[in-house]
């Protein structure tokens, strides 16, 4: 196996959105991640972009929007890693996670062994015959593994299902009694975020699913964090990891060399307790950039397609 290669440049893609629709009167903390000089963590050159929905194609059906939202995730996802780049995207939220696979198929091609780690309170495994509330933000990781609204994930440049041996969702304390089920059918595996809470190793798991993968997507919904972290998170959880435990568990998936794209969504920056949880969310994208700085990325080029 190659050794990886130093953090060339970062590309920022920063999300303002909720679903498909632009999140009036919270900038999802991106103005605040902006304003902390986090992202110069990294110590590299940074770019910051945020792709907008393409309103003159909006259509009824939301998942259908989703889908044209991920396409242009997709594009600023694409257009970095053909550049060599390593992907961070903020703000958003787990609805956007078709975009950035999506995307990395479009520059490494559909055949690419892409793994994603999930670092989530909940598996978003749900379709529509699981949900229990019918929340489309709880059905994205089915939608990469083909498993419902194909045309989500289609238009969000998904051309190839994400198999289930590719997924390990990390915590995932709060699952539908129908979405565990369905995850217990396939291949997903679910880790420990750190020793004493339930789900496999999580160091043995990372490591069999970076040895079996060209790269990695690593996903944080802030909601993994303990309640009391993220005291405005629309679906905050109470006994989770803290802060501490969630850093060592980013650095065991960093130390792969593995991870190309790393995504820290569903920050609130208004309301209640805000201040708290963009705190959080600042802290978290610090000790990832820096653990991937340390770590680098693997040595991967675009598809010639």
């Amino acid at each position: 196996m190659m050794a990886p290669q130093p953090l060339p440049a970062l590309q920022v893609i920063g999300v303002r959105y909720r679903g498909s629709r632009l999140a009036h009167d919270d900038e999802r903390a991106l103005d605040a991640y902006a304003a902390s000089g986090v992202y110069s963590q990294a110590q590299v050159p940074v770019d910051v972009v945020e792709p907008a929905f393409p309103e003159d194609r909006r259509e009824e059906e939301e998942t259908d929007n989703l889908g044209l939202l991920g396409g242009a995730i997709a594009d600023a996802v694409a257009s970095a890693r053909r550049e060599g780049k390593a992907i961070l995207m903020t703000g958003g939220d787990c609805s956007h996670t078709t975009g950035v696979l999506g995307g990395l198929q479009d520059a490494h091609g559909p055949a690419a062994r892409v793994g994603l780690v999930w670092f989530d309170a909940h598996g978003d495994f749900n379709t529509p015959r699981t949900s229990l509330s019918g929340m489309l933000g709880g059905m994205p990781v089915a939608v990469c593994a083909g498993l419902a609204y194909p045309r989500w994930r289609e238009r969000s440049h998904v051309v190839a299902p994400l198999p289930s041996d590719r997924i390990l969702m990390v915590d995932v304390r709060n699952l539908d009694p129908r979405e565990e089920e369905l995850i217990r059918a396939t291949d997903v595996v679910v880790a420990a975020p750190a020793p004493g809470f339930p789900g496999a190793d999580l160091a043995q798991s990372v490591a069999s699913l970076a040895n079996r993968c060209d790269m990695l997507y690593l996903h944080i919904d802030a909601d993994i964090l303990d309640e009391s972290f993220v005291p405005n998170h629309g679906t905050r959880e109470p006994n989770g990891p803290d802060m501490e435990q969630v850093q060592a568990a980013v650095d065991t998936v960093m130390a792969t060399g593995k991870v190309v794209a790393f995504a820290l969504v569903s920050v609130y920056g208004q309301g209640e307790g805000s201040e708290v949880s963009v705190a959080s969310g600042i802290e978290l994208i610090r000790a990832g950039l820096e653990s991937w700085r340390r770590h680098g990325l693997p040595a991967v080029t675009p598809s010639e397609r």
